[in-house]
């Protein structure tokens, strides 16, 4: 039995040899891709719509005056 099963182990540990190295070195390369960053300076709409809105409420509302009605006399 160890004379049959010799060969095919060493037809196996052949074959699978070969595959192991048949794609060659792996190179990787670290070349890294440099994105500016953004400024953080830029105003977004937020700020304007919250500055519109206080001035709006400042300037336009806030008048509790009640219309006077007229003597009917």
């Amino acid at each position: 039995m160890k004379k049959f099963l010799a060969p095919i182990l060493a037809a196996t540990i052949t074959l699978s040899s070969a595959t192991a190295f048949a794609g060659g070195p792996v190179i990787i390369d670290d070349e890294t891709e440099v994105v500016p960053a953004k400024p953080t300076s830029s105003v977004g709409i937020l700020p304007i719509i919250l500055v519109t809105v206080a001035l709006c409420a400042a300037l336009c509302g806030g008048s509790n005056d009640d219309p006077q009605e007229e003597d009917p006399r």
